[in-house]
Formats: C-alpha cells, sequence, structure tokens
C-alpha cells in the first residue's frame, strides 16, 4: 500500500482566498504595517485561525524579522534566572515575539556558540544574562543584533543594561546582621580574577558592598572565595566550620549558594538560626518557604526581566537610540533563618 500523501502546507495565497482579499493585504498584516483597515485585519486574523496557517521563520526574516529574542541564562541549576526570565516572557506576551533559550554554562567559549547561534537563525534581540563574555565579545554581538545584557555594571554604546544595586543590597545584609547583635560574619562569594568582570559583576560588587558595610561598622571582614553554586556554598561552609573561631552569621552571595551552606550545616549538627544565622541574595521562591525561611536581598527578578524586554524592544524599533542604564534599588526580606548571636 503506497504511503499516505502527507498533507499540503497552508500559503499566504490559500489565507488570502479564504479571506477574499490580496495576497498584498495578506503580507501587509503580517507585518503590521500600515495601510491595513481594523476589518482586513480582522477578516485576515479569522482566516489564518481556520486555516491554520503558520508563516516560515526564514521567510519572515528574509522580509526583515523573525519575531524571535534569544534569551541566554548562565545556569539553568540557580532558581534565580527562570524568576528574570518571567519578565521577560511576560512583557512580551502581548507581542508576537518568541522567546527562545540558550544556556552560557558561565564560560566563554560556550557562550560564544550560544550567541553565533542565535545570530545564525535570524533572532530579532538578544537578552544576555550575567555573561561572562569580554567587553569586545559583547561589543560585537551588539553590533551585530539589538541587545540587552542583565548584571553586568559596566556602561557601553553597544547595549542597554539592567542591574541591581549590588553594592547597597550587601550592606542590607551586613547591616541587618550588626542590628542584631552580630560581630563575626563571614561572606561566600563567587571567586574571579578578571579585571573587567571584577568591575562589572555583580558578585565582585557585592562583595565589594560587604566589605565597605564591614568597615563602616568597624568590623573585620572575613570572605571566603568558591562560586555561585549549592556546591560553592556546601565548600565554603565547610571551609568556615574548620576554623578556631567560627563566625556567628554567614551572608550566602546568592540563594542557590545559601542551600549548600544548610547541607553543611545540617551535616555538622548545626542549626540556622540558633547556632548560626544565614542570609542570601535573590529572595528566589524557595527563599519563602516555611522549612527555609531564609532572610535574602530582594532584587526583583521580575522587574529586572521586564526592563530588559521593554529595552529589547525599544532597541530593535530604534537602532540608533542612545544607549541606557537600569539600576533597580533592592531590598531585604527577613525571613527566620537570621537572629541574635548564640550565647
Amino acid at each position: 500500500m503506497p504511503a499516505p500523501t502527507p498533507p499540503r502546507r497552508v500559503t499566504i495565497v490559500d489565507v488570502a482566498r479564504h479571506a477574499q482579499v490580496s495576497t498584498t493585504a495578506v503580507s501587509k498584516v503580517l507585518r503590521g504595517a500600515y495601510g491595513a483597515s481594523p476589518e482586513m485585519r480582522a477578516k485576515v486574523r479569522r482566516a489564518i485561525e481556520e486555516l491554520g496557517y503558520r508563516p516560515l521563520a526564514a521567510a519572515r526574516g528574509l522580509r526583515g524579522r523573525t519575531y524571535t529574542v534569544g534569551v541566554m541564562l548562565p545556569d539553568i541549576r540557580n532558581p534565580f534566572f527562570p524568576e528574570v526570565l518571567d519578565g521577560i516572557t511576560a512583557r512580551l506576551a502581548a507581542t508576537e515575539y518568541q522567546v527562545f533559550l540558550g544556556t552560557g554554562c558561565n564560560g566563554e567559549a560556550a557562550e560564544a556558540r550560544v550567541t553565533e547561534a542565535m545570530i545564525d537563525r535570524g533572532m530579532d534581540g538578544l537578552v544576555l544574562i550575567a555573561p561572562v563574555s569580554s567587553r569586545g565579545h559583547l561589543e560585537r554581538v551588539a553590533a551585530a543584533v539589538p541587545t540587552v545584557v542583565v548584571g553586568r555594571h559596566g556602561r557601553s554604546d553597544a547595549y542597554d543594561t539592567v542591574v541591581d544595586d549590588d553594592v547597597l543590597g550587601a550592606r542590607l545584609v551586613v547591616s541587618h546582621l550588626v542590628g542584631l547583635g552580630h560581630r563575626r560574619i563571614a561572606h561566600i562569594e563567587h571567586h574571579d580574577t578578571d579585571p573587567t568582570r571584577v568591575a562589572e559583576m555583580p558578585n565582585s560588587l557585592r562583595a565589594d558592598g560587604y566589605r565597605r558595610a564591614m568597615r563602616e561598622f568597624g568590623l573585620v571582614d572575613d570572605i571566603v572565595s568558591t562560586s555561585y553554586t549549592h556546591q560553592g556554598g556546601y565548600d565554603g561552609a565547610r571551609e568556615l566550620l574548620a576554623r578556631v573561631e567560627v563566625p556567628t552569621a554567614i551572608f550566602a552571595g546568592a540563594d542557590i549558594v545559601a542551600m549548600g551552606v544548610l547541607q553543611a550545616l545540617d551535616e555538622a549538627g548545626l542549626s540556622v538560626p540558633h547556632h548560626i544565622s544565614l542570609a542570601g541574595y535573590d529572595n528566589t521562591a524557595f527563599a519563602a518557604l516555611s522549612p527555609i525561611s531564609l532572610t535574602s536581598v530582594d532584587q526583583a527578578g521580575r522587574q529586572i526581566g521586564d526592563n530588559a524586554a521593554r529595552l529589547l524592544l525599544e532597541r530593535v524599533e530604534d537602532r540608533g537610540k542612545g544607549t541606557e542604564q537600569v539600576k533597580l534599588e533592592p531590598g531585604l526580606v527577613v525571613r527566620r533563618s537570621t537572629g541574635v548571636p548564640a550565647g
């Protein structure tokens, strides 16, 4: 028995016939171009829905846009980044744009592969979340396609940026812990030696904010350098617990780091905040879970994503506009993981 003939793909000609309009009219509606009346747009949209017409992305790209946005995440395991993504998708929900994800794996080579693949596929714009690539690479990407960078504090004439005031966020944590009576406050940071990233990345600015706040209160800083991962938090806490004088409070540079700290404390038979107070950064969804109840800095991930998508849409419409940096002010959400020092 011969194989059944696959159904023919619906074309713009089919839509025009069904709506009883010209193919030019259908094209105008698809492109959102001037010259199509509300009545014509309604007829064409109805025909598209009834026929199940899907325009080829490649063909749309040849006409100027693919209505796709690429979002690069550094690590899909960090629960903060999906909150930024939620803000991006919510802003784009009322548009024709669809979001495609790629992971940079916290490495320059992987980031280059992801961004180049997105550019090669004709995406209309990119949102790069906490990229570790050099300024030169980011500016080459932005020269090829409208780009918004999230989490890099340096300004550029090539791309827009959205950041949190990480120095202030760190100070909020230290001030809170000092107010509870803590004097031995340790910080677990993400280790980096690249001069540009040290000047621009959130982890470096949080560590700098911690140092400044500790000096302001007349205290000695105590920093352990690992990574912004669960394992990094676990290793950092193990190092701190091995000391003769253990800190009474730990400021983890990210909530995912705090989860590793909690594991290490539990294995050591210590509880939070009875033995050691713990604060994180990001105010992710699990920080509010009752068994965890983590004091954490809220940097409004959804608001960051919303601003990033807004800036990208504006950049797509006007490549010549001046670049903009949006800096959001964080707040501290106090929960049960912090309390007065033991003893």
